[in-house]
């Protein structure tokens, strides 16, 4: 590939440029050879040709779970690509501290649940619980910081009267269960409830983060930032501290 291409790329299996993939997924069907010729087929449809089906096992009676591995012709061009970037420095906990007692004279107040019937608290925690997650130290480690974990299955009414009793510089929301797209429908009746209850700008900082989320999504979710799957407690800390310094009221 000439430098002015390299942009251009294609998956890599065996050999550089080779565009074999690795795809699984599930059908609902009985496991047999019939199931694996409906797994290629739907590979084929993909545009996965030759393909192979690699593993096929029955999950239950009526299923059946397939990984299958293939060529593709698609390139992807990296030019084209659109991502949300960081657009705030890094902070350490010392430095977020420092800036916040500097510009707020007051500590922080985050309130952070997990809404609607999510009960996976994994996420919410690694951000705010002390011990943290991937050898950084949670929220609650941060001096100029006051948390309120509310936890799992918290209603949007209870979280915006936590919000608002505490005085919330910021509301941190995890979402992890997905199904029939309940992540985005709790977040829109997140942010609507918030619009409702708090005066044109006053409203908190709206963050929410979870595997699922596009990142890109902000405005039409109605809230000021998405974290995705492997962010991590300083880089949460640091856009609350970047945003609530800022002296820009939150949309």
């Amino acid at each position: 590939m000439t430098k002015e291409n390299r942009h251009l790329i294609r998956p890599y299996g065996d050999t550089t440029g080779d565009g074999m993939v690795q795809v699984s997924f599930t059908l609902p069907i009985k496991h047999s050879k019939v199931a694996d010729g409906a797994a290629l087929q739907l590979a084929n449809k993909m545009g996965m040709e030759p393909a192979m089906v690699v593993h096929s096992k029955p999950m239950g009676d009526d299923f059946t779970f397939f990984v299958v591995y293939g060529q593709v012709n698609h390139l992807v061009d990296t030019d084209k690509v659109q991502v949300v970037e960081r657009d705030f420095p890094l902070l350490t906990p010392k430095e977020a501290n420092a800036v916040i007692k500097e510009t707020l004279r007051r500590p922080m107040v985050v309130v952070g649940a997990c809404i609607g019937t999510d009960a996976h608290t994994v996420g919410i925690d690694a951000i705010l619980n002390i011990k943290g997650f991937a050898g950084e130290k949670g929220l609650e480690y941060y001096k100029e910081i006051e948390v309120v974990n509310m936890g799992a299955q918290v209603s949007v009414p209870a979280l915006v009267e936590a919000a608002v009793t505490r005085g919330a510089d910021a509301v941190l929301v995890s979402q992890v269960v997905t199904q029939r797209d309940a992540h985005l429908l709790n977040t829109r009746e997140m942010s609507a409830a918030f619009r409702e209850a708090y005066p044109a700008g006053e409203r908190p900082l709206l963050v929410v983060g979870g595997p699922r989320f596009d990142e890109s999504m902000t405005t039409e979710l109605g809230v000021d930032r998405i974290f995705g799957r492997g962010t991590t407690p300083a880089e949460v800390a640091s856009y609350l501290v970047h945003r609530t310094t800022m002296k820009e009221p939150a949309a």
